[in-house]
């Protein structure tokens, strides 16, 4: 781990955009309205200052979100397939196949098979799917698991929001704020002029299959009778454990059938029909423990989550491995980020946008303000909470 990662004076000032980010958090979730109304100044508050310690005290109550609308089809989903990669071409074949992906919304491209893309080598890509990709596609799915990265930005990020060459010069600076972060509906492209992205990124073609048929096994699968859990877990890890103070209070969100719960690492209970999990730590040990269930949100905060090739992650748990282990989606960073809380995913934001009905990727999208070296993982489309056909 490298120690600029740690806190330093100056490094995690709140700017002017990030007290915008929480800011924007304005309107009510009506079914718990009288949950949400009590603490959006102290979630903004929290958001926008700088790193916490390990100490931090938890949040005590619920942030405001507003009411997200509709949700991303597989319609509005265009996908990418690398032509040079194995992998690929059989992960998007049976993606298409089983998410019925129109035919007019699949770009087959030629990608060198490394981690990271030159600038030009992006430009090209981009210029590829402006040129291919139709209007109707409103986000991306990639069905490759290299290159997750343009240089020191995740591939995902510029692809949904342009590359930004600012960070390599100094990564540990606020990078760009995504629109999306305040956005509250369906159709980013036609509205906002961005295609979100998420990776099908997985470790073989066998592990990508059972990634992407979680996602369809999640769709529609929750609230259901037996409660799902969300798990928030702090550790004594000061540097990594800044999201502890954005944590949920532990209570049960009864439309949802969902019990939050908060732990400590050093005294984790059996993991059971775990929804959610997220953490600080260089690595997250008893992933083959976890009960997942289909549609699982997980990640920790810590600098490479991001890499995804084992050999070049500095010793540090790779996103990947909690799709190994059995959740539906990730996120981590690919250069160091330092620890602002905006580059990861809020934990608040995270639940309260996917418990609306959204997909995997609206969700994650949603929760991350500063997502420029994030790299979003999973299965796009799984959506447990989307209404079922006949409610509204």
């Amino acid at each position: 781990m490298k120690n600029r990662f740690a806190p330093r004076e100056g490094r995690h000032l709140a700017t002017a955009r990030a007290n915008s980010v929480w800011a924007v958090l304005g309107l009510v979730l009506g079914m718990q309205q009288a949950v949400y109304a009590q603490a959006q100044a102290q979630a903004a508050t929290a958001a926008s200052a700088p790193a916490a310690s390990a100490s931090a005290p938890v949040s005590s109550s619920w942030l405001r979100m507003p009411r997200l609308q509709g949700r991303l089809s597989a319609a509005d989903l265009g996908l990418l397939i690398n032509t040079a990669d194995p992998y690929s071409v059989a992960i998007g074949a049976y993606y298409a196949e089983r998410r019925a992906i129109p035919e007019q919304n699949i770009v087959r491209v030629k990608l060198p098979l490394r981690a990271s893309l030159s600038a030009d080598e992006f430009s090209s890509l981009q210029a590829q799917i402006q040129s291919q990709m139709g209007p109707q596609v409103q986000a991306l799915a990639l069905a490759w698991r290299q290159p997750y990265a343009v240089e020191c930005n995740a591939i995902t990020a510029a692809l949904g929001m342009g590359f930004q060459p600012e960070i390599c010069a100094q990564s540990c600076v606020p990078s760009k704020l995504s629109p999306y972060i305040s956005y509250q509906g369906s159709r980013p492209f036609s509205d906002l002029g961005m295609r979100p992205a998420m990776m099908l990124a997985a470790r073989s073609i066998e592990a990508g299959q059972a990634l992407i048929d979680r996602g369809i096994a999640a769709d529609q699968s929750l609230p259901a009778f037996t409660p799902v859990n969300a798990y928030f877990v702090s550790t004594p890890d000061a540097a990594r454990n800044v999201r502890s103070s954005l944590f949920p209070p532990a209570t049960a969100l009864r439309p949802w059938g969902i019990e939050v719960k908060r732990a400590s690492s050093q005294a984790l209970p059996a993991l059971q029909r775990t929804l959610v999990y997220q953490t600080g730590l260089i690595r997250v040990e008893g992933l083959s423990a976890v009960d997942w269930v289909p549609g699982a949100l997980a990640d920790h905060l810590t600098s490479f989550g991001g890499l995804l090739e084992a050999s070049s992650n500095e010793g540090q748990m790779s996103a990947l491995d909690w799709l190994e282990a059995g959740a539906t989606a990730s996120y981590g960073t690919v250069s160091e980020p330092c620890n602002h809380r905006q580059k990861f995913p809020h934990p608040q934001i995270l639940l309260l946008s996917y418990v609306q009905g959204v997909t995997a990727l609206e969700a994650y999208w949603h929760s991350v303000a500063w997502p420029g070296q994030g790299v979003f993982i999973g299965e796009p489309l799984a959506a447990p909470f989307a209404p079922k056909f006949g409610q509204p």
